[in-house]
């Protein structure tokens, strides 16, 4: 075994701080090898073991846990190769590396697994450096990506009804965020339900036991917006009859929420950047300086980066605001979710205003999907609800609805929507058109379109809808998580 004052040990020891408690596994039939390459990487700080190329030595890898498996393959015969190859499998947290004195007859480099040529047993410590760093990463990302589960897993979405991929993706990040300090912007469309989002990253964070205090910035002038943030003295202005506090006090160890932020007049945005800066503020009127613990979460329907260049928003603020910023899609985007939603708002329609309604018909399914919902899903609650109170016969029909479906402008000898729709809007007039055209029979509609019935299949479940189908005509060819429900 080296010195411990050897000065090439000494300094292989200084160049590798991190690699104290690293283990690694040395498989060889050669006990000549492997004092070999022990000797070696024990002196520069690794934890090692050894095993034979054969099944007990499974047992090991299972029991020690390498993060670096370094495989001999000069005299180890086939039992060596089939380690190195099951092992790569097996455990792919696990940094593999092959050894041999002759390149010929080694696999070829790739997943998990590096070759070393021909040399002495020095040149195997730079492989094992380079090994336990990328086992490093995939352990630390598989760490990663189990918290995420199992914050999202944990996390509550109250009011917040969302399946598409886009709103999936969009509550993981709001569940991973929540558990930060950081400010959030959150942008969107209005009616798009930015509200719920931001309660969502009060609700899901440490400060879930604090208030969850909400401004809309864009429904009071200057001098109120100011007041109401930061509070006032007694005597402050006209009316100012006694001491109050502003959202900044009232939200103290909880969330703030600005609503229309790109509303907020010039002036009082530099003393929100300064609060945002310092964490302090005097109330209006007032020279006392105090200072509270608020996370901002601020929204707007607008471009905020055009106000900064128009010089209507300072650029400061909008960075300060802007440390995470969430995206709520509009409901046009996320189809899939339109009658999932319009199920939720007529049951809680329905007990709110004491009346007996079963559903919605075929034909106001299809009018609410190809409504393009300018007014997100807040347009949506108030369609449903209103078709809900003046519903006659218990069901939900196309003429209850308060909307008009979009009259596309057609080629008509093409019979295709020309510019102006979507790829997706398109998509489904072609399909509902043809559906209708053929009597709801998906292997007709298919063959008509030059697609599969199974995509036919897909879009039909993904937007809510029921064919009348063909005598015996099944969705055999579904998983059966995704076929139609027999009738």
């Amino acid at each position: 075994m080296p010195l411990e004052n050897d000065p090439e040990n000494m300094h292989e020891r200084s160049r590798m701080p991190e690699t104290v408690e690293a283990r690694v596994l040395l498989v060889s039939p050669n006990p000549e090898q492997i004092r070999h390459h022990a000797e070696r990487l024990s002196g520069v700080g690794f934890v090692v073991r050894a095993c034979s190329p054969d099944a007990d030595g499974f047992s090991l890898v299972d029991q020690f846990d390498p993060q670096v498996t370094v495989v001999d393959l000069s005299g180890g015969g086939p039992d060596a190769f089939e380690f190195l190859e099951r092992g790569r499998r097996s455990y792919p947290a696990c940094g593999f590396l092959s050894w041999t004195r002759a390149a010929a007859g080694v696999p070829a480099n790739g997943r998990g697994h590096e070759v070393a040529g021909e040399g002495e047993p020095a040149d195997l410590v730079p492989l094992v450096e380079r090994a336990l760093e990328r086992s490093r990463v995939i352990r630390d990302a598989a760490r990663f990506k189990n918290r995420a589960q199992n914050i999202l897993s944990q996390a509550r979405f109250d009011e917040i009804i969302g399946s598409h991929p886009s709103m999936q993706a969009l509550l993981k990040k709001v569940a991973q965020v929540a558990q930060t300090r950081a400010n959030v912007l959150i942008l969107g469309e209005s009616g798009t339900g930015k509200e719920l989002i931001a309660a969502s990253l009060h609700q899901n964070s440490k400060r879930s036991a604090a208030r969850f205090i909400k401004l809309n910035c864009a429904a009071l002038s200057e001098s109120v917006l100011e007041s109401e943030l930061f509070g006032h003295e007694k005597g402050a202005f006209t009316g100012a009859d006694r001491r109050r506090e502003g959202r900044f006090e009232q939200a103290n160890g909880g969330t703030l929420f600005l609503d229309e932020i790109s509303e907020v007049p010039l002036a009082v945005q530099i003393k929100l950047l300064r609060f945002l800066q310092e964490r302090e503020f005097e109330r209006v009127g007032g020279n006392e300086t105090l200072k509270v613990d608020v996370r901002i979460v601020a929204a707007t329907n607008k471009d905020l980066m055009h106000l900064v260049n128009e010089g209507r928003f300072r650029e400061d603020l909008y960075y300060r605001l802007n440390v995470v910023r969430i995206a709520v899609p509009p409901l046009r985007d996320r189809p899939s979710d339109v009658l999932r939603l319009a199920n939720h708002f007529l049951r809680r329609a329905a007990a709110e205003n004491e009346v007996e309604v079963m559903g919605f018909t075929e034909a106001a399914k299809l009018l609410m999907m190809d409504y393009p919902w300018p007014g997100n899903v807040r347009e949506l609650q108030n369609t449903v609800e209103q078709a809900v109170v003046l519903s006659e016969t218990g069901w939900v029909d196309a003429g209850d609805l308060p909307i008009v479906a979009k009259q596309p402008i057609v080629n008509e000898g093409l019979k295709l929507i020309i510019p102006g729709a979507t790829l997706a809007e398109i998509e489904r007039y072609a399909i509902t058109e043809t559906l209708k055209a053929v009597g709801g029979s998906t292997t007709r509609a298919a063959e008509v379109l030059g697609i599969s019935r199974r995509t036919v299949q897909y879009r039909v479940r993904e937007w809510g809808l029921s064919t009348a189908g063909s005598p015996g005509e099944a969705d055999s060819d579904l998983p059966p998580s995704e076929a139609e429900p027999a009738r």
